[in-house]
């Protein structure tokens, strides 16, 4: 039987709604280019893929954001991590953070020196591992957007139910929104529609995009992850530029609702209350990241730890701050091919399998 996803790959399909791209388009006032974002490191991963944008006309720019988790920590969150692993600690991560260059190294770096970094494919991983050591502090690095927060942040009430003591988290969660704000603000990016994050917005839900659009009169559309989903969101936006118009299109309704995932987002505020964050790229965002509670404080890696997180150096000429606003294109990197490559990264968007450089490197 023919899987369903099928259908949203169908070239015939594909072509035919590239023409209604190109006719979207057409619409657009005479020499106007038409710049397009999206927001999740999936879609980025996915447009090279499908090799979507030789569809696109050349009135339309579609240019990649802030959608990598990995990417926009900054190096000085990496530092913290690599600094617990050289003081005996055990940091246990997911894979895409390993090779994400701190200042001086990275936590593969760590690990070679004799650093104790263990690589999780989810959460519960790492209180496998402090159930198995309860001599030993093990710290979760807890990076990610809305996506992630909740099932990572559960490890707090497991360990608690659990008895387990010697398990901590260095928090860097992120929230979509707030950023979309700075872009939007940001007098040197210049964006006329966003594609949102589709796996964020299962959770947040697609009214949470309803204030950004009336505050800005820019529209945003959500959709999914397959070549028709990313097309059709394409034309949309067209369409609401083309005509002036700004507002919440989800045309992933068979995964997004309107008020997002209730149960995830009781367990967010269950857990964590609002706070500022670092974005590399961005900078300092008020109200756009989370911290522990104070009633979860016991498991706040830098308060058990007594260490803070503090501004890192980034990599001289990497430009991935530049690429993550939409400022560049990864191939407007002088390191690009060039001394930066997969093998060899010297930024995080070429690390990460999100990363918007690894993305154009893989793809072209």
């Amino acid at each position: 039987m023919t899987d369903y996803v099928d259908a949203f790959r169908d070239p015939a399909a594909a072509r035919a709604l590239a023409a209604r791209v190109r006719a979207a388009a057409a619409a657009l006032p005479p020499g106007r280019v038409a710049r397009l974002m999206e927001v999740c490191g999936t879609h980025t991963m996915a447009i090279g893929r499908a090799g979507l944008r030789r569809l696109l006309p050349d009135t339309v720019d579609l240019v990649s954001g802030p959608g990598c988790p990995v990417c926009v920590t900054s190096p000085g969150y990496v530092d913290a991590a690599v600094g617990l692993a050289r003081r005996g600690v055990t940091v246990a991560t997911f894979g895409d953070l390993l090779h994400v260059p701190g200042s001086e190294t990275s936590l593969a770096g760590a690990r070679a020196e004799g650093g104790r970094v263990e690589i999780c494919h989810s959460p519960e991983r790492a209180l496998e591992i402090a159930r198995a050591e309860p001599g030993r502090e093990v710290v979760f690095l807890a990076v990610g957007f809305e996506t992630t927060a909740a099932p990572v942040v559960s490890l707090a009430p497991m360990a608690r139910a659990a008895g387990v003591r010697n398990l901590s988290m260095l928090v860097a969660f992120k929230r979509i929104p707030p950023a979309l704000d700075a872009l939007a603000r940001d007098p040197d990016v210049r964006i006329d529609g966003f594609l949102c994050p589709a796996h964020v917005s299962a959770i947040i839900g697609a009214d949470a995009y309803e204030p950004f659009v009336a505050a800005h009169r820019l529209p945003c559309v959500i959709a999914g992850f397959e070549p028709l989903d990313i097309l059709g969101g394409v034309e949309s936006l067209l369409r609401q530029v083309a005509a002036g118009q700004a507002r919440v299109e989800n045309q992933y309704a068979r995964v997004v609702r309107p008020g997002g995932n209730r149960l995830a987002q009781r367990r967010l505020d269950e857990c964590l209350e609002p706070a500022d964050a670092d974005w590399r790229g961005i900078g300092a965002l008020p109200g756009s990241g989370w911290r522990l509670r104070p009633e979860w404080a016991e498991f706040d890696a830098e308060r058990r730890h007594g260490i803070a997180v503090k501004p890192g150096r980034e990599s001289p000429g990497c430009r991935c701050g530049d690429v993550l606003r939409g400022k560049r294109k990864p191939t407007e990197c002088p390191l690009f091919r060039r001394g930066c490559d997969p093998s060899r990264p010297v930024g995080p968007c070429m690390v990460s399998s999100e990363g918007a450089c690894a993305a154009w490197f893989r793809y072209g």
